[in-house]
Parts: structure tokens; C-alpha cells; sequence
């Protein structure tokens, strides 16, 4: 693509030594950078962008786009923005023509259920006949069946998203997208370009504050999805949410909204729940906008997954399925036939039943033990082993540390990823949010392997063991380096002779 064409409607402050090259790639790394390069020179937290950009010509960009003017990258075209990390994303969407545009993509957002429920929009898709692609945490796979494929971040940074989405179009056919949406990337406008035929909100609990600063700034993030909607697309919120009356009046007229819960007054609600081991099963109350009287449609639904969590994530993909046409009883069979996402409330061993779990807020950990405490047999404990991530939002840890404390009957304190944190002050701040350190339903110990091992001397046939905060994640970050560690595996070789 030449120069001219790439920044024809950039809203640029100032151009450079222009050229009408050919731009062949875009690039905001300089290592990687190749020839015929557009280089970013991204501004963040730790580095400057600017500071590589003569490493990066040196590598063949053939032009920047930049923040300031630099004195050291010759006669190299430099266009001059306000904010390299916003207009990224219109590069990239520009250079991939705007892929977006002809696919059906769905976003959904929320501090946790973001995974499961791309995942059940997908299956949903299927059942219905339609290729659908996923875009999320685990990476981005092509099809319910298929393999993932690396991500770096939940949502992608904006040439890569757009890359991916413009060859999902082109080379695999696939015409709808269901795609996680994290805050930072709509705050950072990694989505930006990005035309999404419906939204989703999960749910709005404490996450992330370390980068947001506050709720407000958190619920700003992610009320952009819903504000970018456009009159015939359709946004999905979750009533019984405390952020829901918020969400819902940053809908723009003309699209199409639907509620679900399971405490307040919704489109989709679920009643007369029940948890056994075998899943969850509810009845499934189904109220139209086109119907004047109330409640229309009741189904009693049996999943094989498990979980409060479980019945408001298949609610939401529930109503984005409706909202997109497609049969109710579709989308059930599909539903009732999941067996769960990786990660999520995963059963890995059956005496004790070991359950791991990606929960990693207040929220999260919340949930994952009151679902676990559901299936917890009279005669047995529940036992729950977490820890919290460093250089993330510290005021979480005492909040994890009380709940664990409050649900559950042991708890062994541990490390999560400590990053360049001394795990011991973090397991320190997590006990400051407890109201007894008694060794015998309190057991720290920070080797994460190590403490995977104590659960054999601890854990009874009849007990449910809870191992939070990593869920699907095979690696562990330190302060010096990053190790393979899947808390599956270790909990699997712990207790071999009941894996799953």
C-alpha cells in the first residue's frame, strides 16, 4: 500500500520528509521489524518507542509514525500524531481494508466469564451450521474442533488483530467472529477500526486497578464497547450486575438490548436452580420484546458444566444467540453438550475432587467456591489453594484472602505469577485480610509445586480441593524468568491414581 493511501484519513499533526513509498508491514517493535515497514513508536508504561526508532530503520522501515519529531532517522518520513497507541489501530485497519466490515464479530467484556462465553457462542454458531472463529485469552482457534494458536494478550495489539480477522475472512471463509474484549485494549484502542455487531457484558467486579485506578476509569474502559454500537446491532448486559443501569444507558438508540439474570427482572432468566456433581441444571425462562404478557418460553436446561457462574455465562450466550436469530432449541443442544473450557472449572482428579480454576479476582474466587461448596459432601471439606499475581493491583489480596478464609475450611496460601514481587509480601498482604492464621485450617507455604504436593496430606477421598488463579496457564512468571508450570499436571501427578 502506498504512503499517501495509509494516512489519507489519519488525523495527523504534522508530515516529514514524505515520500509516496510502498509501506509493506506494520511494525512497533524494532527487533522484528522488517523491510517496508510502517514502525509505531508506541509510548508505554517502561519504554519509548522513539527511542528504537533508528534501530528499526535500520532494520527496513521506510517510514514512523511518532509522537514527536526525531533529529536522528535521516530523510525517513515521519508522520506526527497525538497518540501513536490510538492511531495504530487505524493504521491497521487501514492497511487490511477494514476487515471487520464483513464479518459478523461479537465482543464480549466483563472482569470474568469472557473465556467461557466466546467458547459457548462458537459452539452455539455450530450447532447452527455456520463456521465461527474465536479470538481470547487461550489464543484464537478456527473452530470449536481445532487447535489454538498462540495470543499475547486476551485482545490482540491492533495489526495483529487485524491481520488475523482479515485472514479469517479471506483464507478460511469463516464470516463470524466472537472475540474477548479486555478493558486495556479498548482503553488502548487495540480494537479500534473494529465495527462489532454485538456486545456482551459479563459482569463488573474489582480487576485490573493497578492500571485503572479506579472502578470509574475501569467502567469508562469497558462501557466503549457498547457506546460504538451502531442502530441494528445488538448489546447483551447482565441485570443483575451493579454496573448494569450504567451500561444500559450508554446504548446508543436503535440497538437492540437484552437483559439476563437470575435475581432481578430480565429477557433471559434462569429459575428452580440446581448443582450436582454431574453439572448444573435450571429452568430457563424466555421473555421477547414482541410478546405483551410477560413470560413466553420455559425450558428446563441440564449442562454438564457446573457453577453459578456457569448458568449466568450460558444466559449471556443465550441471549446473544437470540439476539442473532438463531433457533432457541439450537442453542440449547449446543449448550447442554459442552463439556466445559479449559482452565474453567476444570475437574482433574475425582478423590478428592480437584478442581482447577483460572479465578483470579475477589469476584472470580468468590464464585468458584460457593460452586464448589455446592457439590462439597456433608462428611467432607473444602479446600481451596490460591495465591495473587505481583506488580498487579495489591489491594485485591487481603479481599481474596477474607473470602477464602470466610467459604472455605483450609486454605493454602501460595504464589501465582509473584513477577518482580517477593512472593512473601504478597502472601502477607493476603493474610492481613484474614481474621485468624490457625496452622490448622491455614497452611502458607510459596513454592507453588510444593504446595500443590502438601494438598496428599491434607486432601480426603471425600473432600473438594479448589486450586485457583492460573487455570489453563502452563507457565509461571518469576522475577528473573519465566517457567513451564501447569497447576493441571501438578495436581494430576499428586493424585494419579483418580485422575480424570
Amino acid at each position: 500500500m502506498k504512503l499517501d493511501e495509509l494516512i489519507e484519513h489519519l488525523d495527523y499533526k504534522d508530515l516529514r520528509n514524505f515520500k509516496n513509498i510502498d509501506v509493506t508491514g506494520i511494525s512497533y517493535n524494532s527487533k522484528t521489524t522488517k523491510s517496508g515497514d510502517i514502525f509505531i513508536c508506541l509510548t508505554g508504561e517502561y519504554t519509548d518507542g522513539h527511542e528504537y526508532a533508528p534501530s528499526a530503520i535500520e532494520n527496513g522501515a521506510v517510514a514512523l509514525l511518532v509522537e514527536r519529531l526525531l533529529d536522528n532517522v535521516g530523510k525517513t518520513p515521519q508522520i506526527v500524531v497525538n497518540s501513536t497507541r490510538h492511531k495504530i489501530a487505524d493504521i491497521a485497519d487501514r492497511f487490511y481494508s477494514s476487515p471487520s466490515k464483513g464479518i459478523n464479530l461479537v465482543g464480549i467484556t466483563g472482569t470474568n466469564g469472557k473465556t467461557t462465553v466466546t467458547h459457548l457462542i462458537q459452539k452455539i454458531l455450530e450447532e447452527n451450521n455456520e463456521k465461527c472463529a474465536l479470538i481470547g485469552t487461550l489464543g484464537y482457534k478456527l473452530s470449536s474442533t481445532g487447535e489454538y494458536r498462540d495470543a499475547k494478550h486476551t485482545t490482540p495489539q491492533a495489526p495483529e488483530l487485524q491481520a488475523t480477522l482479515r485472514m479469517i475472512k479471506d483464507v478460511e471463509k469463516i464470516d463470524n467472529v466472537v472475540m474477548e474484549v479486555s478493558s486495556h485494549a479498548l482503553e488502548q484502542n487495540r480494537v479500534g477500526g473494529c465495527c462489532f455487531n454485538g456486545a456482551v457484558l459479563t459482569n463488573l467486579t474489582q480487576d485490573h486497578l493497578d492500571y485503572h485506578i479506579t472502578m470509574d476509569n475501569y467502567f469508562e474502559a469497558k462501557a466503549l464497547l457498547f457506546k460504538h454500537l451502531q442502530e441494528g446491532d445488538f448489546a447483551v448486559i447482565n441485570a443483575d450486575d451493579n454496573y448494569a443501569d450504567r451500561f444500559m444507558k450508554v446504548i446508543p438508540e436503535g440497538v437492540k438490548t437484552l437483559t439476563y439474570g437470575v435475581k432481578k427482572d430480565a429477557d433471559i432468566k434462569a429459575k428452580d436452580i440446581n448443582f450436582s456433581l454431574n453439572g448444573a441444571e435450571f429452568t430457563l425462562v424466555v421473555r421477547g420484546d414482541f410478546v405483551q404478557n410477560g413470560w413466553v418460553e420455559e425450558h428446563r436446561v441440564n449442562l454438564h458444566m457446573n457453577g453459578m457462574f456457569s448458568v449466568y455465562n450460558v444466559l449471556a450466550a443465550i441471549a446473544a444467540s437470540i439476539s442473532m436469530g438463531i433457533d432457541l432449541k439450537t442453542s440449547l443442544k449446543a449448550l447442554e453438550n459442552v463439556k466445559g473450557v479449559a482452565g474453567r472449572f476444570e475437574v482433574v482428579a475425582k478423590k478428592p475432587l480437584v478442581i482447577v480454576d483460572y479465578a483470579h479476582t475477589p469476584d472470580g474466587l468468590e464464585n468458584v467456591l460457593n460452586s464448589a461448596r455446592e457439590i462439597t459432601p456433608e462428611n467432607g471439606k473444602l479446600i481451596c489453594l490460591f495465591g495473587c499475581g505481583g506488580d498487579r493491583d495489591a489491594t485485591k489480596r487481603p479481599k481474596m484472602g477474607a473470602i477464602a478464609e470466610r467459604i472455605a475450611d483450609k486454605i493454602v496460601i501460595t504464589s501465582d505469577n509473584p513477577r518482580s514481587e517477593d512472593p512473601q509480601q504478597i502472601i502477607t498482604d493476603i493474610i492481613a485480610g484474614l481474621k485468624s492464621v490457625n496452622p490448622e485450617t491455614v497452611i502458607v507455604e510459596a513454592d507453588r509445586g510444593q504446595a500443590i504436593a502438601l494438598l496428599k496430606t491434607i486432601a480426603e477421598n471425600n473432600d473438594v480441593v479448589v486450586i485457583a488463579g492460573k487455570g489453563h496457564e502452563d507457565y509461571q512468571i518469576l522475577k528473573d524468568k519465566t517457567i513451564h508450570f501447569d497447576d493441571r499436571e501438578e495436581a494430576r501427578k499428586i493424585f494419579e491414581g483418580s485422575v480424570i
